[in-house]
C-alpha cells in the first residue's frame, strides 16, 4: 500500500539574512529567484510556502522588528486549512482561542450578551468551521517561527528604496541598518509592503473600489484590571461610536477599538487612558499598560492588475479592506498561498511564465468579493458574523486551469475550481487517516474515487520532476478505503478522478474513461515544462 508515492521536491530553503550580507554603497549582492518586501502575514506565508519549495527567496522588512499590535484577530476556517497545509496550525490552535460573547455595558454592569460569531459545528468535509482568535502579531511570530524551521529568515531594517525590471529579473535597492545600500537581483519581485505599498506606488498602479464615509477610530492592546475575560465588552456611546475591550485569548491582554467622535485624534498612551476612563466605568490608574496604538482611517479598494511585469502586488498592496468581518488578512495569506505554488512551479519544475498570469485572474475577482462584504459590514455597523465570511466557499471555476469533463452533475455537486474537502478514511491496514493530511505538502494529488482501472502511468510521466501523489480508493491495491462512506459523500456517489492543485482547489474533473488523457494534458500545459514540437 503506498500512500508515500510523492516525488519528492527540491530540496532547499529561502534564503537566511545571514547569506546576503551588507556590503558598501550600491555594491552587488548574491542574486536570489524571489525578493519578498514586507514582512507581515503575507510576505512570511510567502516565504514559509517557498521555502519548502526549495525556491531561494530574500524577504526584507523596512521595521526593526516584526510587526507589533493585536490589529486583524480573525484567522478564518479557510486560513486555518491553508495554515494546516503549511505546517502552522498546531501552534496557532495552541496559542488562540474562541470569540467570546460581546457583553453590552450600561450603568457600570453589563445588561446584555450577544454572540456576535456565529457558532458552526465542524463536519467531516470542514474540519475547521470557526474563526479562530489569534493576535495578528502571533500570527507573524508563529509564521516566522516557520520560516526559521525552514532555513529561512527574514532582514530587519532593509527597505526597499527603488527597482527596475528587464526581461529577466528585477534590479531592487535596499537600504539597510546605518544607511548601507546595496543592490539585489532577483527573477521576481513580490510587494507584500502594506496599503501604502512602495512597489505599487512606483509603479503607478491606481486603486479603485468604493468610497467609505470618513472618521478614524484608536486601535490599542491594553493591560487592564477590572474586567472579566468571558465577554468581549462594548459600551454604546450617547454621542454616537462605541468602545470595546477584547479580551485577547493566549494572552493577558485586551484589545480596545474606539470608535469616539473626537476632532483630534490621539493614539499616545495618556489619550487611550482617558478614553478607556471617559466611556467606560474603569478609571485610568486600571489600564496598567498600553503596549501598542494605532489610528485607522476608513480605506477600502483594489490595485486595477495584480501583475506587472516581473512584479506582483499581494496583500494589502494589492487590496485594502475594512476589517469588519475579519476577511483582510485572511485574503492577503491566501494570495500568499496561490502565488507561492506558481511560482514554485515556474522556478523549479518549468512551467510556463503564463501561469503566473493565473494569480491575478483568480485572485483579484475574490478581492472584489470580498471587499463587497467587508464594506457592507462596515456601513451596516451588523454585529453578526456568519459562515459566510468562512471563505470556503471561495472557488475558481472561470481559471484557465480549470476543467470540468463530467456531465450530467446533480445541482450543488462538487465540480473543478471548488474546493477539495477533506474527509476521514483509513488505509487498507485499518489505520486512520484524513485527506488534508494526504494533501499536506507542496505537491499535486490524483484522488481516483471508484476508478479501479485507471492507469495512471501516462499521468505519472507527464508530471516530470512535479512532485505528485496518486491515491486509488478502490482496485487491486487501493491507497484508501472509504468505510465511512466519508470521501464518496464529498467526491460524489459517481467514480471519478480529480486533479488537486498544491493550494487545495480542483483542477480537472474527469470520468475515468477519459481522466489519463485530460489530467495529462493539464499537467503538460500549465503545471510543468511543455514537450518541444519535434
Amino acid at each position: 500500500m503506498a500512500l508515500n508515492n510523492v516525488k519528492e521536491p527540491f530540496a532547499g530553503t529561502s534564503a537566511a539574512a545571514d547569506d546576503l550580507e551588507a556590503t558598501t554603497s550600491d555594491a552587488a549582492a548574491p542574486a536570489v529567484e524571489v525578493l519578498i518586501s514586507g514582512a507581515g502575514p503575507t510576505g512570511l506565508a510567502l516565504a514559509v510556502d517557498l521555502a519548502r519549495r526549495g525556491v531561494t527567496a530574500l524577504l526584507v522588512e523596512r521595521q526593526p522588528t516584526l510587526s507589533r499590535g493585536a490589529r486583524g484577530t480573525g484567522v478564518q476556517p479557510r486560513t486555518q486549512e491553508v495554515y494546516d497545509d503549511l505546517g502552522v496550525l498546531p501552534a496557532a490552535q495552541a496559542a488562540g482561542g474562541d470569540y467570546p460573547p460581546i457583553g453590552f455595558w450600561e450603568d457600570g454592569r453589563i445588561v446584555r450578551t450577544h454572540q456576535m460569531i456565529e457558532r458552526v459545528d465542524p463536519t467531516p468535509s470542514s474540519p475547521y468551521s470557526n474563526a479562530l482568535m489569534l493576535p495578528q502579531w502571533r500570527n507573524v511570530e508563529l509564521l516566522h517561527d516557520r520560516l526559521r524551521e525552514l532555513g529561512g529568515d527574514v532582514q530587519l531594517s532593509t527597505e526597499l528604496t527603488e527597482f527596475t525590471q528587464d526581461a529577466d529579473g528585477v534590479t531592487a535597492h535596499l537600504t539597510g541598518p546605518g544607511t548601507v545600500r546595496r543592490t539585489v537581483r532577483a527573477r521576481y519581485l513580490i510587494a507584500c509592503d502594506g496599503g501604502a505599498s512602495t512597489v505599487r506606488k512606483q509603479l503607478a498602479v491606481p486603486m479603485s473600489g468604493p468610497e467609505l464615509a470618513p472618521g478614524h477610530a484608536v486601535l490599542a492592546d491594553v493591560r487592564l484590571d477590572g474586567l472579566d475575560r468571558d465577554h468581549w465588552h462594548r459600551w454604546t456611546l450617547p454621542t454616537g461610536g462605541f468602545l470595546s475591550l477584547l479580551p485577547l485569548a493566549g494572552t493577558d491582554g485586551f484589545q480596545m477599538l474606539a470608535a469616539a467622535a473626537t476632532a483630534e485624534p490621539d493614539t499616545s498612551p495618556d489619550a487611550v487612558r482617558a478614553l478607556v476612563a471617559e466611556h467606560t466605568h474603569l478609571t485610568r490608574d486600571q489600564v496598567r499598560e498600553v503596549l501598542w496604538t494605532s489610528l485607522y482611517r476608513p480605506k477600502a479598494g483594489m490595485a486595477d492588475a495584480y501583475r506587472h511585469g516581473r512584479v506582483f502586488l499581494a496583500g494589502d498592496a494589492a487590496h485594502i479592506h475594512s476589517p469588519a468581518g475579519g476577511q483582510g488578512l485572511n485574503t492577503s495569506v491566501q494570495d500568499a498561498y496561490n502565488l507561492g505554488w506558481k511560482l514554485g512551479q515556474v522556478l523549479r519544475h518549468g512551467a510556463p511564465d503564463a501561469l503566473l498570469d493565473t494569480y491575478g485572474t483568480e485572485r483579484r475577482p475574490i478581492a472584489a468579493r470580498i471587499l463587497e462584504t467587508s464594506t457592507g459590514l462596515h456601513r451596516s455597523g451588523s454585529l453578526h458574523r456568519g459562515r459566510d465570511l468562512h471563505q470556503l466557499d471561495i472557488c475558481y471555476p472561470e481559471s484557465p486551469l480549470t476543467r470540468e469533463l463530467r456531465t450530467g452533475l446533480p445541482d450543488g455537486a462538487l465540480t473543478a475550481g471548488d474546493r477539495a474537502p477533506d474527509a476521514p478514511c483509513t488505509t487498507p491496514d485499518g489505520t486512520p487517516t484524513h485527506l488534508f493530511a494526504l494533501f499536506r505538502g507542496p505537491h499535486f494529488t490524483v484522488l481516483a474515487v471508484d476508478a479501479p482501472d485507471l492507469d495512471t502511468s501516462a499521468v505519472d510521466e507527464a508530471a516530470g520532476t512535479t512532485p505528485l501523489r496518486i491515491l486509488h480508493t478502490t482496485g487491486p491495491t487501493p491507497d484508501l478505503l472509504d468505510i465511512d462512506g466519508h470521501l464518496r459523500a464529498a467526491y460524489g456517489p459517481t467514480p471519478g478522478v480529480f486533479l488537486i492543485r498544491p493550494d487545495g482547489y480542483i483542477a480537472v474533473a474527469a470520468p475515468p474513461e477519459s481522466a489519463t488523457a485530460a489530467l495529462t494534458e493539464a499537467l503538460l500545459t500549465h503545471f510543468g515544462a511543455a514537450p518541444v514540437a519535434a
